[in-house]
C-alpha cells in the first residue's frame, strides 16, 4: 500500500452517517500511521464553525484544514494561516470594495461576522433571485478591475472570493507542497463549492450518494472516467470509492 492525499468537505460528505464515519476515520488513521497518508479537510466552514463540528462530531486531527472554501490553509493544527497561501490570494483582492460593493445590492444579505473573513465576502441570496442578480454583481466588481469570483452553493450562499482561490486550487497548493501525483490523490464532495475539487485536475472523485443537484449536474455534464459516483451516503459513500480506486482493502 502506498500513501494517498485524502481531501474531504466535511457537512453531507464526511460527516452525515456516523457509522460509516467512525469505520472511516480509523481506516484512514491506520493508513496514516502505517504508511504517511496525508488527511486534509475542505470546509466552506469559517474557524469557529469548524471547532463547533470537529467537538460535535468528535473529528479526528488532519493534516491540514481548508477553510472558509479554500481561503485559509492551516497546516499541523496551528491557529494562524498559512502564509504562503495568503500571499497568493492577496494579489488584486481589496476587501473593503468588495464589501462596499456587494452592499449596493438589496438582494444580497451579509452572512453574521463569523463568516466574513480577510479573503472572503459571504452573503445570502435567494435562488429566485440569484439567476439575474449574480450576473450583475460579478459585472460591476469587475469593472473596478477586482480580481475576484463568485461561488454559489446550495442555494443560498455565496461567496465573493480571490480569484486564485478555491478548495481546489489550495488542494494543489497542499499537493505539490506534498509531493503527491494526481493519481495519489483523492477529493470528495457533495455540493456546489466542491466542483472546484474535482475540476482543478485529473486527481481521484468521490461523489457520495446524497450530491446535491448542482453538482451531479456538473459531473454529468463533465463526466471523467478517474470519478466515482457512489451509491452510498457521506462516509459511507467515501469508503465505497476509496475500495473502488484500490486506496483501501
Amino acid at each position: 500500500m502506498k500513501p494517498f492525499l485524502f481531501v474531504t468537505d466535511l457537512d453531507h460528505t464526511f460527516v452525515g452517517n456516523d457509522a460509516a464515519l467512525t469505520e472511516l476515520s480509523q481506516k484512514l488513521d491506520q493508513h496514516r500511521q502505517a504508511y504517511g497518508t496525508k488527511i486534509v479537510y475542505a470546509t466552506g466552514r469559517s474557524p469557529i464553525l469548524y471547532r463547533e463540528l470537529q467537538q460535535e462530531q468528535n473529528l479526528m486531527q488532519p493534516d491540514a484544514l481548508v477553510l472558509s472554501v479554500g481561503t485559509e490553509i492551516y497546516l499541523d493544527g496551528h491557529d494562524t494561516p498559512d502564509a504562503g497561501w495568503s500571499e497568493i490570494l492577496s494579489t488584486g483582492w481589496d476587501r473593503e470594495l468588495v464589501l462596499k460593493i456587494a452592499k449596493s445590492f438589496p438582494e444580497l444579505e451579509l452572512q453574521p461576522d463569523s463568516e466574513q473573513r480577510e479573503f472572503k465576502v459571504s452573503c445570502f441570496i435567494d435562488q429566485q433571485v440569484a439567476v439575474t442578480v449574480l450576473p450583475k454583481l460579478e459585472a460591476e466588481l469587475q469593472k473596478c478591475e477586482l480580481n475576484i469570483k463568485l461561488i454559489y452553493s446550495s442555494g443560498i450562499d455565496l461567496d465573493i472570493l480571490p480569484q486564485s482561490s478555491d478548495k481546489g486550487q489550495a488542494m494543489q497548493f497542499l499537493r505539490q507542497k506534498w509531493k503527491f501525483a494526481a493519481e495519489q490523490t483523492v477529493v470528495c464532495g457533495d455540493s456546489g463549492n466542491d466542483i472546484a475539487l474535482f475540476a482543478v485536475g485529473n486527481e481521484r472523485g468521490i461523489i457520495v450518494g446524497n450530491a446535491r443537484p448542482e453538482l451531479l449536474q456538473w459531473h454529468n455534464e463533465y463526466p471523467a472516467n478517474y470519478r466515482y459516483l457512489a451509491q452510498d451516503l457521506c462516509a459511507g459513500g467515501i469508503l465505497e470509492g476509496l475500495k473502488y480506486f484500490g486506496f483501501l482493502e
